[in-house]
């Protein structure tokens, strides 16, 4: 689920939070947060922002506990160094926290950072899905940022698009889709358009099956 202006960005041409979005992208994002087991969310995408969305609205919240399921969803950092400011407000967030971080012969790992729970090794994205749904995590969403969301797209393993079109327009270079991930573009399909209010609307897309899956098809 990404919040972008009209001319595809995530943030000002300087940088920095954007804080796109308003009241209505903000209840979406509260739907996906509560339909999820887990939320992946970028080491640099948590700096700039400092915390990550935490599901409020009361009847997502009694929904979540009458699935017999945790307030929130669990917060998964992808970090190549895994350094991060403890006193970022996310640790004091009231959620569960693993890390995904980079590891490898020069790169041995320190001890678990305060405030992790657990550490998984960063390697393919299909072996660390796979590993992710093994412990209990089988439904994702994705809170950004832009590098994390071109690799899961560039291996062709996201499966819908949830974007918030907001009426502005920022310019600059931070577009929410690396040039490395189209060399492996995809078809898609729309499956919801929305008005948010405030003159944002909300487009969900469903990724095609590839050609070769779909033979045989009727």
């Amino acid at each position: 689920m990404l919040a972008i202006s009209l001319d595809g960005r995530l943030a000002p041409a300087g940088g920095g939070a954007a804080q796109l979005g308003g009241s209505g992208d903000r209840a979406v994002l509260e739907e996906s947060l509560a339909w999820a087991d887990g939320c992946l969310i970028g080491a640099r995408t948590l700096r700039v922002h400092g915390s990550t969305c935490l599901i409020r609205e009361p009847g997502l919240l009694a929904r979540r506990a009458a699935q017999g399921r945790s307030p929130q969803p669990l917060a998964v950092v992808v970090s190549r160094s895994g350094l991060l400011g403890p006193a970022l407000p996310f640790f004091s967030q009231p959620l569960s926290r693993w890390l995904l971080q980079a590891a490898g012969p020069a790169q041995p790992l320190a001890p678990l950072p305060a405030g992790f729970e657990r550490r998984l090794p960063l390697r393919h994205w299909p072996a660390c899905l796979a590993e992710l749904r093994a412990l209990g995590l089988e439904r994702l969403v994705l809170l950004g940022g832009a590098e994390l969301a071109g690799a899961l797209l560039a291996a062709q393993l996201v499966d819908e698009l949830h974007l918030t079109l907001c009426p502005l327009l920022l310019g600059g270079s931070h577009s929410w889709l690396p040039a490395s991930a189209l060399a492996a573009a995809s078809a898609w399909e729309l499956l919801e358009h929305r008005d948010l209010g405030g003159g944002e609307l909300l487009l969900r897309y469903r990724r095609k099956a590839p050609l070769a899956s779909r033979q045989g098809e009727p």
